[in-house]
């Protein structure tokens, strides 16, 4: 049996922001009776990640969790936040043009090459065994629906598919 499943987090916040969606896979993986199989959580978008990491318990003054704001200052480091056109080799103009001529985007918009940078280095699904019907995240799992990029407010979509019996 094969079940899919999408839903929607919204990043509206200037920084990088963590969806903690592990409440949401658990009720999708009882909602769908499936005892033992797995479960493949998704991000079509090429700026997004989902990842599994322990929770920290502790907070930042803006809510985002220590252990994932330590992951964001690393990557400020790594590949840091694209500030000015120039930074990267992209977006460069035909990628400019095409942007706006196609899908009426401004220019600043694409100055997202981090977002791009990021998501590829942590892949943007990952794959969760399913036994007796629960998610097997080990003690302090959690799953996390990155949305790096934080040039405008976007809606973005969680994709979900669950393989088993």
């Amino acid at each position: 049996m094969i079940k899919n499943h999408s839903f929607k987090v919204i990043n509206d916040k200037s920084k990088p922001i963590f969806h903690n969606i592990t409440k949401k896979i658990e009720e999708i993986v009882f909602e769908t009776k499936v005892k033992n199989g797995l479960i493949v959580i998704y991000s079509q978008h090429t700026t997004c990640s989902v990842i599994i990491q322990e929770e920290a318990h502790d907070t930042i003054y803006d809510g985002t969790k220590f252990i994932l704001q330590d992951l964001l200052d690393i990557f400020e480091n790594i590949v840091p936040s694209c500030r000015k056109e120039g930074q990267y080799l992209h977006p460069g103009p035909k990628h400019i043009e095409h942007a706006r001529k196609n899908n009426n985007e401004l220019a600043t918009w694409s100055l997202n090459t981090d977002a791009h940078l990021r998501s590829v280095m942590l892949g943007r699904s990952e794959s969760i065994p399913i036994i007796n019907g629960k998610t097997e995240l080990g003690e302090f799992g959690e799953i996390y629906f990155i949305d790096f990029d934080s040039v405008r407010k976007r809606e973005r979509t969680v994709r979900v598919q669950i393989i088993g019996e």
